[in-house]
């Protein structure tokens, strides 16, 4: 019997996702592998190309996917256009920009490019399916920390999945979580847990893009610094 690389874990991770708890009214969950089959196809054409082996890696949390991005690809902080562009590999039946996306593919470049990046990390979100929340305006994104009754509904599906990333090789001394508020949450559930030895917090490429594009340069050399010590 052959050995599971990291690639056919995190595969076989995404491919049995299910969330079947209550969630407090107007919330909707999305699981991207059940709405587009293509999507299933690109992830796993993704990890088998960068993560085809048994190596350690270190742990990057985001906070769950966005529709445009891994809500699409099934790749984190990965849309269409860094997908087909930087990791070659395109996608029919959806064609997405995702402001974070950008961000993480220069800071990816920065870092030494796909191939040096992915070889020393895992990126995922501690809750790893998108959620919505109806708004007066049709459905739109919404972070798993934005209703204390969603965070408490979903808060032991996101401890399991996190021990279940842990589970597929990955280095707990020092976890690197994206975002100040994400940061406080994890936090809470490593305090509960114990899944980490150490939190390193970094902005967010969302916040970054969004409100510090001037000074975006020193946010991928913060990261770089921090990824690379």
């Amino acid at each position: 019997m052959s050995v599971k690389t990291f690639a056919d874990k995190v595969v076989e991770f995404n491919k049995n996702l299910h969330y079947s708890g209550v969630l407090p009214t107007d919330f909707y969950i999305l699981n991207p592998y059940l709405n587009n089959p293509e999507t299933m196809d690109v992830m796993n054409r993704f990890y088998q190309k960068y993560y085809d082996d048994n190596d350690e890696r270190r742990f990057i949390i985001g906070i769950n996917p966005s529709l445009h991005g891994a809500g699409v690809t099934g790749v984190p902080f990965t849309d269409t256009k860094r997908l087909e562009n930087v990791c070659g590999i395109k996608m029919m039946s959806a064609h997405t920009h995702e402001i974070s996306s950008v961000f993480f593919y220069d800071m990816i470049s920065a870092y030494g490019g796909a191939a040096c990046f992915y070889k020393d990390f895992y990126i995922n979100s501690p809750f790893p399916l998108a959620i919505i929340r109806k708004s007066k305006n049709g459905w739109v994104n919404a972070n798993y920390y934005d209703d204390l009754g969603l965070f408490s509904s979903v808060k032991d599906f996101m401890i399991e999945s996190l021990q279940k990333h842990i589970s597929l090789g990955l280095d707990i001394s020092e976890v690197f979580v994206l975002g100040k508020k994400n940061a406080k949450f994890i936090s809470k559930l490593n305090d509960e847990s114990k899944l980490f030895n150490k939190i390193t917090v970094l902005e967010h490429p969302r916040y970054i893009q969004q409100y510090k594009s001037k000074e975006k340069d020193l946010y991928i050399d913060k990261y770089v610094l921090a990824l690379k010590k």
